[in-house]
């Protein structure tokens, strides 16, 4: 994602304290928790009714077709509902929301038809019309999000129905729509507020002060300095069962998240290092799984830029002389081996089984046959961005070691990101060590890497370089049936790793740390955490 498109950074917010940001400063940080501070939610009396949930803020708004930041995910889940969606806790498969879906066999037409008496927060109902005026308001807006909707047309067929056409096939279109920034609108209140479906719109204000959707929350207050305070929507009628009647979330650095959350001060943090985690006192609970970042190694095949990492047998090299388990000793808890590109909670990620192995005795016969002896390489990286904590810059000299220890030299170049990406995006480097995080929950994210595609051509693997991968990813592309998708992907990332010029390394931890007093606690790549589903123990 910071690699994709749009260059946007987003889910190691949530989960790590350095993540993709830096450590916000904001008025409830200090050490009496700020606002909410001493609250117990799911506790006795008044404060049962209140959870407050420690961040970081990343957030510059909560107007769903301008919002693409990791704070702003959270609270637009909280307060608007999506066509489709997700189950907190499995992302491999697109379940209905506000509307149930068909397409059609060439995945180029998909009908909507919005549920029966679903309403937003003022009682109104929820229309074909409301769908329609929110997706091409997101699409005209020009904002972060729009390009989840490029290439895709969306008319309204009836009063309760709504079609959306590609010109070519979009099996990841409904994945798409999961995400909050597709969030539906209430489009009579939002045009009356200066909203519209393209660059005239001015509703912005107003969606930062008022919430305007049909999801299980209100906006009651929002400092994108400070604290969010959100308010249960008495007018909800959807799936979800919010518990609490109020939720607040407030900027806090790491430090302090960790004092309230052991204290009870606050019920949820989600800013703490591994270092912080390993530390916590008794009784506080850490939910711990592999994040969707995959942090790779990208081996440049022109041999204009290196006639020795040109070579497959250099690339078969470095693959084998990588040990995998020693860089989890670095990413510290929750951390996982990246078995492939396509991250572990993706459809079509592969079984540790196929994962890249070490061998050491391979990796210096293939050396040898690359003739890297005596060749002085480069391996660059950004040294200012700690994808969910993890430090790029130690795992960055533990492969060096690795590297040298069956044959290759190589010379670690740090930058700061905003140099580095110009020759990364360029495909200047030699050897790259690089993340990707997924701007959607479908593996088409992640056909990029293929040669000709975007990350394939910044490896300098153009079009035609392999044909059989080539096959694969136009597979990825328009294969529907979900099964069928499953085999197209994993065959993919077994192809990738026997041929491609990346080495996936590592997904960093995404820890949740949380008050035992608290259940439903679950990382989600999309949302983060879906405050709607926490509920008192």
């Amino acid at each position: 994602m910071i690699l994709t498109k749009n260059l946007r950074i987003r889910a190691a917010a949530v989960i790590g304290a350095a993540a993709l940001l830096t450590s916000a400063c904001g008025g409830a940080d200090d050490d009496s928790g700020g606002s909410g501070g001493g609250q117990t939610g799911g506790g006795g009396g008044s404060d049962a009714a209140q959870i407050v949930v420690d961040t970081t803020f990343d957030i510059k708004t909560v107007d769903p077709g301008r919002e693409y930041e990791p704070t702003g995910q959270i609270l637009v889940k909280a307060l608007y509902d999506t066509l489709l969606t997700f189950a907190d806790d499995d992302t491999t498969t697109v379940i209905p929301d506000l509307a149930s879906y068909e397409s059609n066999d060439d995945q180029t037409e998909f009908t909507f038809t919005v549920a029966e008496g679903r309403v937003f927060s003022d009682g109104t109902a929820v229309t074909a019309a409301d769908a329609v005026f929110s997706l091409q308001r997101l699409q005209g807006l020009k904002g972060n999000p729009s390009f989840l909707l490029d290439g895709v047309t969306v008319t309204e067929v009836d009063e309760m129905t709504l079609k959306l056409t590609t010109a070519e096939p979009s099996p990841a279109l409904p994945a798409i729509l999961a995400t909050p920034s597709c969030g539906i609108l209430n489009s009579k209140v939002v045009l009356e507020n200066g909203g519209a479906t393209d660059e005239s719109d001015q509703a912005e204000q107003f969606l930062n002060e008022t919430s305007a959707g049909s999801g299980p929350y209100t906006l009651d207050k929002l400092d994108a300095a400070s604290e969010a305070i959100l308010v249960k929507n008495p007018k909800y009628n959807g799936p979800q069962t919010p518990a609490y009647d109020t939720v607040i979330l407030r900027n806090t650095e790491p430090a302090t998240q960790k004092m309230n959350v052991e204290r009870g001060d606050s019920q949820v943090a989600l800013g703490l290092s591994g270092d912080m985690i390993d530390s916590l006192a008794e009784g506080v609970e850490v939910e711990s799984v592999p994040s969707a970042t995959v942090v790779f190694l990208l081996i440049n095949s022109d041999a204009a830029t290196s006639a020795v990492t040109a070579k497959p047998e250099f690339v078969k090299a470095v693959k084998a002389a990588i040990d995998y388990d020693s860089l989890l000793e670095i990413a510290g808890r929750g951390a996982a081996q990246a078995t492939g590109l396509v991250p572990s909670v993706f459809l079509g990620a592969l079984p540790a089984s196929e994962a890249l192995k070490y061998d050491a005795d391979a990796a210096k016969a293939a050396a040898e046959a690359a003739g890297a002896a005596g060749q002085k390489l480069t391996l660059s990286f950004p040294n200012d961005i700690d994808p969910t904590g993890l430090n790029l810059t130690t795992l960055a000299e533990r492969v060096q070691a690795q590297l040298a220890a069956v044959g290759i030299d190589v010379d670690l170049a740090p930058a700061p990101f905003a140099t580095e990406v110009d020759a990364y995006r360029d495909g200047k480097e030699q050897i790259g060590l690089w993340y990707w995080n997924p701007d959607y929950m479908d593996p088409a994210n992640y056909l990029a890497f293929g040669p000709g595609q975007t990350v394939g051509l910044r490896a300098g693997w153009p079009a035609g370089a392999n044909t059989a991968i080539e096959e694969l990813v136009a597979k990825g592309y328009t294969t529907g049936d979900l099964a069928e998708r499953k085999t197209v992907f994993e065959e993919w990332g077994k192809a990738m790793n026997a041929d491609g010029p990346f080495v996936p390394l590592v997904q960093p931890g995404s820890n949740v740390v949380y008050q035992p007093t608290v259940t439903g606690v679950y990382y989600n790549p999309v949302w983060l955490i879906n405050v709607a589903g926490l509920s008192p123990a």
